[in-house]
Parts: structure tokens; sequence; C-alpha cells
């Protein structure tokens, strides 16, 4: 099993910029689609973006599309969300996590995914 771990939320101002980080231990995930989730209390949690296995296919929900950007270095074997134009809605408790089938298209609903962090707090005040 692997393990993920979320660093790089924060308290930022709107228009503001965070960057969040997801480094996984334990085995590779080179091979599997990665994604980062956003869950606020009270509602389901949702995608915001996702990264295929090999970097060349993206998916962003259209909130987020033209602000953040989605990436990864699997020499590092780890997953990165820039966020920018950071907007009051955007607080959440931000999640990584891996797809559960190998290779394969950026993957949108969070049952595609099979590993979670345990989530990083960004907070955007007005």
């Amino acid at each position: 099993q692997v393990q993920l771990v979320e660093s790089g939320g924060g308290l930022v101002q709107a228009g503001g910029s965070l960057r969040l980080s997801c480094a996984a231990s334990g085995r590779t995930v080179s091979a599997y689609g990665m994604g980062w989730f956003r869950q606020v209390p009270g509602k389901e949690r949702e995608i915001v973006a996702a990264i295929n296995w090999g970097g060349g296919s993206t998916y962003y929900a259209d909130s987020v599309k033209g602000r953040f950007t989605v990436s990864r270095d699997n020499a590092k074997n780890a997953v990165s969300l820039q966020m920018n134009s950071l907007k009051p809605e955007d607080t959440a408790i931000y999640y990584c996590a891996v797809a559960r089938s190998r290779f394969g298209v950026a993957w949108r609903s969070l049952y595609d995914y099979g590993d979670w962090g345990q989530g990083t707090q960004v907070t955007v005040s007005s």
C-alpha cells in the first residue's frame, strides 16, 4: 500500500498563490494516474485536477481551469498542484490520491482512486 503525504497548504489572501505537494512512499506511483480533490464540511469530496501516469494528459474542474496546474515528477514519486489567483471559494481540505488502475487516463471520479493522503487545509481570505 502506498502512503501519501500532502504539504503546502495554509492561509492566503484572495488573489494569492499556493503550491501543494504530495509525496508518495511505499511503492512507485509512476504507472498510476494521480488526482487532487477537495472537500468542505457538509459537501462531497470533489475533483480539482487529475494527471495521467505519464503526465501527458490532465483534467481540471471548470471552477479551477486556467488558475490551477497539476504536474508530476515520477523520478521523485510526487505530484504537485500550483494554485494561482485563489478565491475564497477555494477554501477546503485538499487531498491527493492514486488511481486504482495502472496506466489509463486522467481519472475524474473519486471512485477511480484507491489510496488517499490525510489532506492539507487551504484557507483563502477575502
